[in-house]
């Protein structure tokens, strides 16, 4: 690709986000580059003392219908998209008055900021730029003459372009700004888009979208041979995502993935109710309680299974202290995530350079509406987010014996826990905290081995007698197809059970139930999780 320098000497900026702007515009008008702009640019602009045309100057028309058209105009668009060396464009523009644009500086209409503060419907559409990505488009389509700018990181670039190419851009950098320009309008209609589908419950709209902002580049993906990065979407829900990372080397994808299915399983625990922390292990939760502090809850969900837990993720739902810091930063830890932490806690966590301490800033709602997104092979899989929450499901007593109140407290305490382990899922719990976890098996009854063996060997390790299992409840995220899942967990211990009901052999399970006295109850509503 040769350098084929296009000298700019003409600029239209017109921009909702004033960051840089008017350093960015001096610089430009130090270097002969005559400015136009529109609005609020304008007067950004005038009123620090830059020369600047109005756009209706341009034009010859006003801005008019609320300032919905002002750059909708030939002599804009005519400048954008003119071929300069094409003898017939030449004609054109000297025919019809149209002079050359060969730098363009926009930034979009605030709208995916205006949804995420809640604004009325009228307000959003009010928000929806026209004129803006018309331009852009028009600007990179004819890149080859024009360079386009969508994000105030750029404004560097450019101007160290033009200096050190005598007021010049280079086509390679005018193709990556207009790459970077169709990519930003392309995030910003899938915005608009989503959020039209979301006002009209049109849950499979026929064209789909999907867009995101750049967070970072990953070192690598799930295996060091594949390249991964990381973005940032228009949905505003407090997680990694939102996440200030106070200290630590940088998260790989396994991190990210593994941070976000632990803060969204500790988020099912209200932290006006109980401190809760979740210890989380290739994105499956290894352990998880609640407790009367944050150090209490860890220490119960670290006692699980220890083994799993070294070289852990965990979060926890309320503001990490030093206490509860020095706890978890005595065995291997990758990543802490809370909603918030003390001056103290942050300085524990210092004292281990390598671990990733992340501030959310809040908690996920577990019951906000939302949307998940799986690549399949040429395809999309796109589904409402599992926003079911097991203290809104009315729970059906199927068998003669009722489970106590003890019984419902950590049958709802292990159901919350199994939405968020791969299927097939059971969990045992007992006193608020997991004592087994077995998660993603082919088969229902091999989730229920594992979940008794590794409470036994948690046991064995804290020189139990008996592993806690005993005198335990399960749960299952979805039906039991056969009774031989339910009794291993009776063998294992459990004295009630919470499942969501509705297998053609539910008569079978509820009869060996209570064949061995035990309590259950159905949700109606299951949790498989992939």
């Amino acid at each position: 690709m040769t350098e084929r320098l296009r000298r700019v000497a003409r600029a239209l900026i017109s921009v909702s986000d004033k960051s840089g702007l008017v350093e960015f515009a001096r610089a430009l008008a130090a270097s002969g580059v005559e400015l136009i702009s529109t609005g609020g640019t304008r007067k950004a602009l005038a009123d620090a003392g830059v020369a600047v045309l109005d756009v209706s100057e341009v034009t010859g028309f006003p801005e008019m219908m609320d300032g919905r058209v002002k750059t909708l105009h030939p002599k804009i668009h005519g400048g954008l998209l003119a071929i300069r060396d094409n003898a017939d464009h030449a004609a054109a523009m000297r025919s019809h008055g149209i002079e050359p644009i060969d730098l363009l500086v926009v930034s979009l209409y605030p709208f995916e900021a205006t949804v995420a503060k809640g604004a009325d419907f009228d307000t959003c559409i009010e928000n929806i730029d026209i004129g803006g990505p018309a331009m852009i488009r028009a600007a990179a389509k004819n890149h080859a003459e024009v360079a386009v700018v969508v994000d105030p990181a750029d404004y560097a670039v450019v101007l160290s372009e033009l200096r050190q190419h005598g007021g010049a851009t280079t086509l390679a950098l005018r193709r990556k700004l207009a790459a970077k320009a169709y990519a930003r309008t392309g995030v910003y209609d899938a915005a608009i888009s989503n959020w039209f589908a979301d006002q009209l419950s049109d849950a499979a709209p026929v064209f789909r979208a999907i867009g995101g902002h750049l967070v970072e580049p990953l070192r690598y993906g799930e295996n060091p041979h594949q390249s991964a990065a990381f973005y940032r979407t228009s949905d505003v829900r407090p997680g990694v995502a939102t996440a200030r990372q106070v200290q630590g080397k940088q998260l790989s994808y396994n991190n990210i993935n593994d941070t976000d299915a632990a803060y969204e399983c500790v988020a099912e625990f209200d932290p006006r109710r109980t401190a809760a922390c979740v210890i989380v292990k290739h994105a499956n939760p290894c352990g998880a309680a609640e407790g009367a502090s944050l150090i209490d809850a860890y220490r119960k969900a670290l006692a699980c299974d220890p083994v799993s837990a070294f070289g852990g993720i965990v979060a926890v739902n309320r503001r990490l202290d030093a206490e509860a810091a020095r706890a978890i930063t005595d065995i291997f830890t990758e990543v802490i995530i809370a909603p918030e932490a003390s001056e103290e806690a942050i300085a524990v966590v210092g004292a281990k350079k390598n671990l990733r301490l992340l501030i959310a800033g809040g908690l996920p709602d577990p019951r906000a509406a939302g949307m998940t997104v799986k690549s399949v092979a040429g395809g999309l899989l796109v589904q409402s987010r599992d926003n079911a929450v097991v203290d809104d499901m009315k729970l059906e007593v199927v068998t003669r014996r009722a489970p106590t109140n003890a019984e419902l407290t950590d049958l709802a305490f292990a159901f919350r826990v199994a939405k968020h382990v791969k299927s097939n899922t059971i969990v045992y719990a007992k006193d608020r905290a997991t004592v087994g976890i077995g998660a993603g098996q082919m088969s229902r009854i091999d989730s229920a081995r594992i979940a008794a063996r590794k409470a036994e060997d948690a046991a064995q390790a804290a020189g139990l007698k008996a592993p806690l299992t005993q005198g335990s409840v399960a749960a299952s995220d979805a039906f039991f197809p056969f009774a031989d899942g339910l009794l291993v967990a009776v063998e294992a211990g459990a004295t009630a059970v919470i499942q969501p009901g509705g297998s053609v052999r539910d008569d079978e399970v509820i009869k060996a139930a209570d064949d061995h006295g035990i309590a259950m109850v159905f949700t109606g509503t299951r949790h498989f999780r992939h």
